[in-house]
């Protein structure tokens, strides 16, 4: 099976999602992957065949607002937490999703985690990768600027910032072909560098992060926290005191990896959740 493009009107926006089926179908509960900042839904391609061959489906959008989807003006969509909750719900509800497990990673990925927290009768297992989930996360300067009034209206029509951002938060060099593909969105319209002032602008960090970590204390389904330990913008060791308060948040840490470790970590990643999503614990 080849991972397949597809769009899907969700109310009165289209999204943007990769998908990649099973060999055989069964019963196993579907995997969402969630991107964060500057990132696409592209980032899980190496991950989705892995996904597939263990008989998950895998599905990974683009948020509105960014990638492929829809880029709806500020009118027509808050871009705060809670209208990407609202979003989410709704795209997973036009799948017809009875049940989901969900991949997240970074900033705006937590709106994964906020979903969850929302609905979890609609979540078999969570894994978190490199995401602010403590209080003590902080917006490095690096996304932080694009929400500041007339330099984020700036340097969000650059397109070379998404080619800054992912490499200086994966610390590694990341092809020309694949940074075309993560700059496209700036590149095609003037509206995606529009938005993500504004998304970052309502990112909300400091409620987000309180709800996120109090909220995973008390939670009771699988939760996986992947962890690159040199991520530059997000320290662990909040982290690992977070775990120490749930018996349900289990830590890997990845001793190389930093902010983005799908991008190049995945062959490290994939089987740890392979495994992960085969227990019930």
């Amino acid at each position: 099976m080849e991972i397949q493009e597809k769009k899907i009107k969700v109310g009165n926006f289209e999204w943007f999602y990769r998908e990649m089926l099973p060999p055989q179908e069964n019963n196993k509960v579907p995997v969402i992957l969630l991107h964060g900042l500057f990132s696409q839904s592209f980032s899980w391609l190496e991950m989705m065949p892995s996904l597939a061959e263990y008989g998950y489906r895998a599905i990974a959008p683009d948020w509105l607002g960014w990638g492929f989807s829809d880029i709806p003006e500020k009118r027509e969509f808050g871009y705060k937490p809670d209208n990407f909750i609202e979003a989410l719900k709704d795209f997973i509800e036009t799948l017809e999703l009875e049940k989901v497990s969900l991949i997240i990673q970074g900033f705006l990925g937590t709106i994964g985690i906020q979903y969850a927290l929302k609905y979890p009768e609609k979540i078999d297992h969570l894994v978190i990768l490199n995401a602010p989930i403590t209080t003590e996360a902080k917006l490095p300067w690096q996304i932080a600027q694009c929400g500041f009034p007339l330099l984020g209206d700036m340097v969000t029509q650059d397109p070379l910032i998404v080619d800054r951002t992912l490499e200086k938060g994966s610390g590694f060099v990341i092809s020309d072909n694949n940074l075309a593909l993560y700059r496209k969105p700036i590149v095609t319209s003037s509206a995606a560098g529009r938005m993500l002032v504004t998304i970052v602008k309502n990112l909300q960090l400091k409620q987000t992060t309180k709800e996120i970590e109090t909220g995973l204390k008390t939670w009771e389904k699988p939760c996986l926290i992947i962890w690159g330990n040199e991520d530059p913008w997000l320290e662990i060791d909040s982290v690992e005191n977070l775990i120490k308060t749930n018996n349900k948040l289990k830590l890997t840490p990845l001793p190389e990896a930093k902010h983005y470790p799908q991008e190049h970590f995945s062959e490290e990643i994939s089987p740890l959740i392979i495994n992960f999503l085969g227990s019930r614990k």
